[in-house]
């Protein structure tokens, strides 16, 4: 056992103390906005921090109430200073200091092995009566702005824990998640209470296939709360007649129930509060609608892109709620599949059938709705229009979760080859609309979906080729700039890689699903030139 693997006495002790702590005194739901109320708005509104996430996740220094008081008799008196009262009663969050500094003679694979315990937060680090809500477990977190764990980037990070032998940190989420769905009915988007109205693409069941592989737990442990996700999800279906939708639902023509992404609350999200004011005051639309439209864009993980806007439209034209998408649709796919074949493990041939029967209704009612034949790609439904979206890299889900027919398959083989198919990887969408789920942009969890989906229907070089290409922008950007980063450019650019852009925020080091996507596929192309990359050491040419 070499010391990334091994976790010791101290982390056990501390882990099972927090686990207790968390069961005896569950995290108070209430969100930032909810509990400081017209404070809220002032920090927000007034740009006290240059980031809105940051007042969200401070931690307060004496009681929220306290502190609301007080404000409410302060904030009327002449001279009052919002920003003085503010750095007064709440401490901004900071990563952990952990002294790490890239060492130029390591490996990229061994980079990210070393990234892990940088990236891994600990229930003892849970600040009182802030917005994160406490866990049992460790868990890796994304890097830079984000230091709280997230649903469906978890996912794709795990792929490289599995290569750098860290089944320890694999167990800690695995049981993280269980205990989200048993004490929140869902897997929030992260472990932020602000964050508790909507999920994220809905990939538990994904996790306990990986985990099963791995031979880390009996998958058959966690069907209670594979079904209860899958309640969630499917909340107010049955009573919806053909044309309707209704929360997370949507009753097709021909009466088939497809999915959407959705958000229970229609109020600016708290964690980009001004920005979201802004994009609904341009957008000519009812603000509530807006609001829950932009929320249900980060709920996809798609947060943004054109993807979600109206035809021709920008940010404010975003409107999430009115499409059906295939990714959201083949990963329920995915959940329906893992339950029947638990229920049929567990000896219950009552729900091994049922779940049987709706996975295959999905899959007919994706083929019926979200199959472009004209295109030869799966697309999204747009409900408002009745018509088919324009494909994009979300296509290969169907693939990957293995839904596609053979010719469907080589037809969609086709568009990515054709069509998203670029220098650095495949694209995610084919428009620049300045968002940064969108052109030139590239994204790890979508390279691991296209490769994996290829290869799963035999179109194994176009997969060997995607993998190269990303590899090697990953390792020329590690050679230069020592780092990985949430997204890249896939673009050939006159300086090489570099890291993408676009969006609310800037680009973001660290980074969870890159770096696990990354180790995993350095592991299964053991003749990458990656391998030979170096920290700080620009790649030779020719």
């Amino acid at each position: 056992m070499n010391d990334a693997t091994r976790t010791t006495k101290q982390e056990r002790d501390a882990d099972v103390r927090a686990k207790r702590a968390s069961e005896a005194a569950p995290a108070d739901p209430l969100t930032p906005a909810d509990r400081y109320q017209e404070l809220f708005v002032a920090v927000q509104t007034a740009r006290v921090f240059d980031d809105s996430k940051t007042f969200v996740d401070c931690a307060p220094l004496q009681r929220p109430d306290a502190i609301l008081a007080a404000y409410r008799a302060q904030c009327g008196t002449p001279g009052f200073d919002l920003a003085g009262f503010v750095h007064a009663h709440f401490r901004p969050e900071r990563p952990p200091e952990n002294g790490y500094v890239s060492d130029p003679s390591q490996t990229l694979a061994a980079h990210i092995d070393g990234l892990w315990g940088v990236l891994t937060r600990h229930p003892r680090e849970h600040p009182t009566h802030s917005s994160l809500l406490p866990l049992p477990g460790r868990y890796v977190v994304p890097g830079g702005r984000f230091g709280e764990m997230y649903y469906w980037d978890s996912y794709f990070t795990m792929l490289g824990l599995v290569e750098s032998g860290r089944a320890d940190l694999m167990r800690s989420m695995a049981d993280n998640f269980a205990y989200l769905i048993d004490t929140y009915g869902h897997v929030p988007n992260g472990n932020r209470s602000y964050y508790l109205s909507r999920s994220q693409p809905p990939v538990f069941s994904l996790m306990v296939a990986l985990f099963e592989r791995q031979g880390l737990c009996d998958a058959l442990h966690y069907l209670p709360q594979l079904l209860r996700e899958y309640a969630f999800w499917m909340d107010d279906g049955d009573g919806l007649r053909p044309g309707e939708a209704r929360r997370h639902c949507v009753r097709m023509d021909d009466g088939r129930v497809l999915n959407r992404y959705w958000d229970e609350r229609a109020a600016p999200r708290e964690e980009m509060y001004l920005e979201d004011v802004m994009a609904a005051g341009r957008s000519g639309r009812d603000a509530a609608d807006v609001y829950r439209d932009l929320r249900a864009a980060a709920a996809s993980g798609w947060d943004f892109s054109s993807r979600w806007f109206d035809d021709g439209g920008d940010l404010p034209s975003t409107r999430t709620t009115t499409f059906v998408p295939i990714d959201l649709n083949c990963f329920l796919h995915a959940l329906e599949a893992q339950i029947a074949r638990l229920g049929r493990c567990a000896g219950d041939a009552a729900t091994a059938g049922e779940f049987a029967r709706r996975a295959r209704d999905r899959a007919d009612a994706i083929a019926r709705w979200l199959w472009n034949d004209g295109v030869g790609a799966f697309c999204d439904y747009d409900l408002l229009r009745g018509r088919l979206r324009g494909p994009c890299a979300a296509t290969s889900t169907a693939l990957y979760v293995g839904l596609a027919s053979d010719e469907q398959a080589r037809r969609t083989a086709h568009y990515l080859c054709e069509c998203l198919l670029d220098h650095g990887g495949i694209a995610t969408t084919r428009t620049r609309s300045g968002e940064q789920w969108d052109q030139p942009n590239g994204w790890a969890p979508l390279q691991w979906l296209a490769i994996k989906g290829l290869a799963r229907y035999g179109h194994q070089s176009l997969s060997r080729e995607i993998s190269k290409r990303w590899l090697a922008t990953v390792g020329t950007l590690y050679e230069r700039e020592s780092k990985l980063v949430e997204k890249y450019v896939v673009h050939a650019t006159p300086e090489g890689a570099r890291g993408g852009h676009g969006g609310e925020y800037p680009l973001q080091d660290g980074f969870g699903w890159t770096n696990g996507v990354t180790r995993k596929l350095l592991h299964e192309d053991p003749s990458s030139p990656s391998h030979g990359a170096r920290a700080g050491v620009r790649p030779q040419s020719g």
